[in-house]
């Protein structure tokens, strides 16, 4: 199951890399880009990672607030953290529900082997709590680019 634009954002609560509670809720009001990606500290993930942590106060200064979401464990997470200077939110979802809620949890082929996992994926939730934009399936190398480019920044 894929989310659409003008769909209800399903709320949810994960561990970030502190052991702090984040909720989706805690963001009302605010425009939130939730990007999922398959594992901490691997080559694509730390690419996506870092574009963020390179453009994040020009997505804060357009009125975006970014939160990653993996199944890694918080230790791990934090560990990704110090080690990137991450400067945002990476969120534990060890047993994927809020990837599936999403649509970011599915088949998927490496090597001719299918499996399932973590679909690269980002979305965006506006003000009001509504999905605004979906992307699946996103590349890593050039994603603020393509998220600029998609939301008029």
């Amino acid at each position: 199951m894929t989310l659409e634009i003008g769909t209800a954002a399903p709320d949810f609560t994960l561990l970030n890399q502190d052991g702090d509670s984040v909720s989706l809720s805690d963001c009302k009001g605010e425009n939130v880009i939730v990007y999922f990606y398959p594992a901490a500290a691997t080559p694509g993930c730390t690419t996506q990672a870092c574009d963020f942590r390179d453009n994040i106060n020009s997505l804060k200064s357009a009125g975006y607030t970014v939160l990653g979401i993996s199944p890694d464990k918080p230790g791990k997470l934090k560990k990704f953290q110090e080690k990137e200077g991450l400067n945002f939110n990476l969120l534990s979802d060890e047993d994927s529900a809020v990837q599936k809620a999403y649509g970011a949890f599915g088949l998927k082929k490496m090597y001719g082997k299918e499996y399932e996992g973590t679909i690269r994926s980002t979305l965006v939730v506006d003000k009001e709590g509504f999905v605004s934009h979906v992307f699946y399936n996103v590349k890593a190398k050039g994603h603020i680019e393509f998220l600029r480019e998609h939301l008029g920044l």
